[in-house]
């Protein structure tokens, strides 16, 4: 019988309690379409396989869940989540949140810019504002954006 921290009570819980966190992320900012939510559920498949490489990992999956959905997003749409403090909200996909290789007019420091998950490898991971170097929320408790006046989405299906 196998009794690591790899099996049973303790990876199954970490992961679907990082994947909620994420995907209310995501919810909040109006982009857990389903293309984006396959991004999470690979992002899962992946970690799994990682803490059962190094089994202590687990109470990191976190942030590194949440890390490996921002990395493609970028890829694939743009920067996510924006930082509410220094640009305000933005649509992932609406062809202003930059994108791999583009910083846009104005260089790498103009425009929105994504927050950071702090600690990068560690416990309790938090959304940060890199530019002013403070703490925005804990992942999984991001506040819903309400673009310009709106309600909350992105009024895109």
């Amino acid at each position: 019988m196998d009794d690591s921290p790899t099996s049973g009570p303790s990876l199954e819980p970490a992961l679907h309690a990082a994947r909620a966190l994420v995907l209310a992320d995501l919810a909040a900012g109006d982009v857990a379409r389903a293309d984006v939510v396959s991004l999470v559920e690979d992002s899962v498949s992946h970690r799994r396989w990682w803490v059962e490489q190094w089994p202590e990992g687990v109470a990191y999956v976190t942030g590194l869940i949440a890390q490996d959905v921002q990395d493609a997003l970028l890829e694939r749409y743009g920067r996510w989540p924006l930082c509410p403090v220094c640009d305000g909200p933005a649509e992932v996909g609406d062809g202003h949140t930059g994108h791999a290789g583009s910083d846009g007019e104005g260089g790498p420091d103009a425009g929105p810019h994504a927050l950071e998950v702090e600690p990068e490898l560690g416990e309790d991971p938090h959304w940060i504002c890199g530019k002013k170097g403070i703490v925005i929320a804990p992942v999984g408790s991001l506040a819903p954006q309400n673009p310009a006046g709106g309600t909350g989405g992105t009024g895109r299906p």
